[in-house]
Protein backbone atom coordinates (compact mmCIF):
# COMPACT_ATOMS: atom_id res chain seq x y z
CA UNK A 1 0.00 0.00 0.00
CA UNK A 2 1.51 3.28 -0.90
CA UNK A 3 1.22 5.95 2.09
CA UNK A 4 0.90 9.86 0.59
CA UNK A 5 3.30 12.24 2.77
CA UNK A 6 0.61 14.48 4.38
CA UNK A 7 1.15 18.40 3.27
CA UNK A 8 2.93 20.01 6.16
CA UNK A 9 1.23 23.89 6.11
CA UNK A 10 2.24 26.49 8.85
CA UNK A 11 -0.12 29.06 9.87
CA UNK A 12 0.12 32.31 11.47
CA UNK A 13 -1.96 35.69 11.32
CA UNK A 14 -2.58 38.96 13.16
CA UNK A 15 -5.99 39.88 14.60
CA UNK A 16 -7.56 41.25 11.00
CA UNK A 17 -6.24 37.83 9.91
CA UNK A 18 -8.07 35.61 13.07
CA UNK A 19 -11.07 35.11 11.47
CA UNK A 20 -10.28 34.01 8.21
CA UNK A 21 -7.66 31.61 9.34
CA UNK A 22 -9.86 29.78 11.61
CA UNK A 23 -12.03 29.14 8.96
CA UNK A 24 -9.41 27.65 6.73
CA UNK A 25 -7.83 25.58 9.49
CA UNK A 26 -11.49 24.40 9.80
CA UNK A 27 -11.49 23.53 6.29
CA UNK A 28 -7.50 22.12 6.31
CA UNK A 29 -8.68 20.12 9.20
CA UNK A 30 -11.25 18.23 7.78
CA UNK A 31 -9.06 16.74 5.15
CA UNK A 32 -6.52 14.20 6.23
CA UNK A 33 -3.74 15.30 3.96
CA UNK A 34 -2.67 18.07 5.43
CA UNK A 35 -0.32 18.61 8.78
CA UNK A 36 -1.15 21.78 10.27
CA UNK A 37 0.91 24.23 12.49
CA UNK A 38 -0.94 26.99 13.59
CA UNK A 39 1.05 29.70 15.17
CA UNK A 40 -1.75 32.05 16.06
CA UNK A 41 -2.81 34.64 17.23
CA UNK A 42 -5.68 33.26 18.95
CA UNK A 43 -7.61 35.67 19.24
CA UNK A 44 -8.95 39.55 17.61
CA UNK A 45 -7.41 41.13 20.30
CA UNK A 46 -4.79 43.86 18.84
CA UNK A 47 -1.20 42.37 18.26
CA UNK A 48 1.72 42.45 16.14
CA UNK A 49 1.78 40.86 13.15
CA UNK A 50 5.91 40.23 12.55
CA UNK A 51 5.14 38.06 16.41
CA UNK A 52 3.54 35.38 14.53
CA UNK A 53 5.24 35.69 10.80
CA UNK A 54 8.39 35.55 11.45
CA UNK A 55 7.55 31.83 13.18
CA UNK A 56 5.76 30.77 10.10
CA UNK A 57 8.95 32.05 8.04
CA UNK A 58 11.38 30.06 10.07
CA UNK A 59 9.06 26.81 9.85
CA UNK A 60 9.00 27.22 6.13
CA UNK A 61 12.42 27.51 5.41
CA UNK A 62 13.58 24.81 7.91
CA UNK A 63 10.96 22.72 5.71
CA UNK A 64 11.31 23.10 2.02
CA UNK A 65 8.62 20.57 1.26
CA UNK A 66 6.30 22.70 3.43
CA UNK A 67 4.01 25.71 2.47
CA UNK A 68 2.85 28.54 4.49
CA UNK A 69 -0.16 31.06 4.96
CA UNK A 70 0.05 34.04 6.55
CA UNK A 71 -2.99 36.86 6.69
CA UNK A 72 -3.33 40.37 7.64
CA UNK A 73 -5.30 43.01 6.90
CA UNK A 74 -3.63 43.93 3.54
CA UNK A 75 -1.49 40.83 2.91
CA UNK A 76 1.53 43.76 3.09
CA UNK A 77 3.18 43.46 6.38
CA UNK A 78 2.64 39.64 6.72
CA UNK A 79 4.31 39.25 3.34
CA UNK A 80 7.21 41.65 3.63
CA UNK A 81 7.61 40.27 6.82
CA UNK A 82 8.20 36.66 6.05
CA UNK A 83 9.86 38.08 3.13
CA UNK A 84 13.23 38.90 4.49
CA UNK A 85 14.24 35.02 4.84
CA UNK A 86 16.47 33.49 2.22
CA UNK A 87 14.17 31.10 0.33
CA UNK A 88 11.00 32.26 1.23
CA UNK A 89 8.71 33.65 -1.11
CA UNK A 90 5.41 35.32 0.13
CA UNK A 91 3.01 36.03 -2.70
CA UNK A 92 0.20 38.14 -1.59
CA UNK A 93 -2.92 36.92 -3.46
CA UNK A 94 -6.29 38.21 -4.04
CA UNK A 95 -7.74 35.84 -7.13
CA UNK A 96 -7.28 32.57 -8.18
CA UNK A 97 -5.65 33.26 -11.16
CA UNK A 98 -2.67 35.16 -8.94
CA UNK A 99 -2.53 32.27 -6.57
CA UNK A 100 -1.59 29.73 -9.41
CA UNK A 101 1.01 32.17 -11.03
CA UNK A 102 2.60 32.59 -7.71
CA UNK A 103 3.51 28.97 -7.63
CA UNK A 104 3.52 27.71 -11.21
CA UNK A 105 5.95 31.23 -11.90
CA UNK A 106 7.42 31.97 -9.04
CA UNK A 107 7.52 29.09 -7.07
CA UNK A 108 5.83 30.45 -4.04
CA UNK A 109 6.52 28.52 -0.61
CA UNK A 110 3.87 30.90 1.71
CA UNK A 111 0.45 32.48 0.83
CA UNK A 112 -0.13 36.04 1.90
CA UNK A 113 -4.15 36.84 2.20
CA UNK A 114 -5.60 39.95 2.57
CA UNK A 115 -7.92 39.12 5.24
CA UNK A 116 -10.00 42.76 4.87
CA UNK A 117 -10.45 42.44 0.93
CA UNK A 118 -11.13 39.03 0.26
CA UNK A 119 -14.11 36.40 1.33
CA UNK A 120 -13.74 32.90 3.22
CA UNK A 121 -14.54 31.19 -0.44
CA UNK A 122 -12.38 32.81 -1.97
CA UNK A 123 -9.31 32.42 0.22
CA UNK A 124 -10.15 28.90 0.28
CA UNK A 125 -9.86 28.25 -3.37
CA UNK A 126 -6.75 30.29 -3.42
CA UNK A 127 -5.32 28.28 -1.15
CA UNK A 128 -6.31 25.06 -2.45
CA UNK A 129 -4.99 25.77 -5.95
CA UNK A 130 -1.73 27.17 -4.08
CA UNK A 131 -1.22 23.85 -2.37
CA UNK A 132 -2.06 21.53 -5.61
CA UNK A 133 -0.04 23.30 -7.89
CA UNK A 134 3.23 22.88 -9.25
CA UNK A 135 5.89 24.80 -9.90
CA UNK A 136 6.92 24.95 -13.82
CA UNK A 137 10.53 25.53 -13.36
CA UNK A 138 12.34 25.64 -17.31
CA UNK A 139 13.18 29.65 -17.20
CA UNK A 140 11.01 30.49 -14.63
CA UNK A 141 14.06 28.79 -12.49
CA UNK A 142 16.45 31.09 -13.46
CA UNK A 143 14.93 33.97 -12.47
CA UNK A 144 13.99 32.18 -9.07
CA UNK A 145 17.55 31.76 -8.49
CA UNK A 146 17.92 35.70 -8.53
CA UNK A 147 15.42 36.54 -6.56
CA UNK A 148 17.48 36.10 -2.82
CA UNK A 149 20.03 38.93 -2.39
CA UNK A 150 22.24 36.02 -0.12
Amino acid sequence: MITQQKVKIFIGCDHAGYELKECLMQQLSNQQKFDVKDFGTYSKQSVDYPDYIHQVAQAVQKDKESKGLIICGSGNGAAMTANKYAGIRAAICWNKSIAELARTHNDANILSLPARFIGPNEAHSMLKIFIETEFEGGRHQRRVNKIDCS
